[in-house]
């Protein structure tokens, strides 16, 4: 149990209460955002948190033991807080959220905790945003360990994996264009492929700063996993760094880094087993 301020607490045991519902939400990039469900904004801790008339957030409860508590945040696209563009280049993916309760007419009174954690996928539906949050019991669900792989189970470039990424990223600009999701760079000839699965960052134009994964690479043209949240145009200018689709052939012969691949590749299979149990038994 938390233990409330002494003021807050009387204030709850009162049959009229003041109270509002206050939320933060911290995106990867470091940009913090504060909302209220009061009709006006509310200042607690010398942050401002903005009335969001247009924000609504569904039932708060917990539960005892491990069950993973979840709840929906919905509300209407603002140019002025939580834009489309925002949204669709993933800035609001897994951001870190916090909700509390405050007396609105004296927030010095104090703050009653309600729910830390994280927030899902952020979609949009129907010119609204719906985002679910994910609170701290989910991280126990997550998988501790590692099983036998045929693929490498590291990510290219980190600690594991060891490879230098700047030797494998280069720079570029846009040749032609075809749609949000696939442009090209005659001056890429690298071999078909390469990139897939690389990630693309733009350097200028209206999607500078935001990045993609690549699906495909052939002769020049990128086809990306999803469309940038803004057209692509001649000339911008981006960095992309080559793929790596986790087999260990691809290890050896575009990164020569077989001593740090973190896949089993000579483990025999499922089918392989199978048949081998079959053999036996004839």
């Amino acid at each position: 149990m938390q233990n409330l301020p002494t003021a807050l607490a009387t204030h709850l045991s009162q049959e009229v209460t003041t109270l509002a519902h206050c939320w933060s939400i911290k995106r990867k990039d470091g940009v913090t955002l504060y909302f209220t469900s009061h009709d006006f904004n509310v200042v607690v801790d010398g942050h401002t948190y903005k009335a969001a008339d247009s924000m609504s957030v569904s039932a708060v409860s917990s539960q005892a033991g491990l069950t993973v508590d979840n709840l929906e945040f919905e509300g209407m696209l603002s140019s002025a807080a939580i834009t489309e563009e925002d949204i669709l280049s993933g800035r609001y993916d897994h951001a870190e959220i916090t909700i509390f309760m405050v007396n609105y007419a004296d927030p010095a009174m104090g703050k009653l905790h309600l729910k830390t954690g994280w927030l899902g996928e952020v979609t949009i539906q129907g010119g609204q945003f719906v985002a679910e949050m994910r609170g701290l019991t989910a991280r126990l669900q997550q998988v501790i360990g590692e099983v036998y792989t045929s693929g490498c189970r590291a990510t290219l470039g980190d600690a594991r994996c060891k490879v230098n990424l700047a030797s494998y990223t280069f720079t570029g600009s846009v040749t032609a264009t075809e749609a949000a999701y696939a442009f090209k760079d005659s001056t890429k000839a690298q071999a078909n492929g390469y990139f897939a699965d690389g990630v693309v960052k733009f350097t200028s134009g209206a999607n500078n700063g935001l990045s993609m994964e690549v699906r495909d690479f052939s002769a020049g043209r990128f086809s990306l996993f999803l469309p940038m949240p803004n057209s692509i145009a001649l000339g911008d200018s981006f960095t992309v760094s080559a793929g790596c689709d986790k087999q260990f052939d691809t290890c050896i012969a575009r990164f020569s880094n077989a001593l740090n691949f973190r896949g089993e590749p000579h483990v025999p299979g499922t089918d392989k087993v199978l048949e081998t149990s079959a053999t036996r038994s004839l």
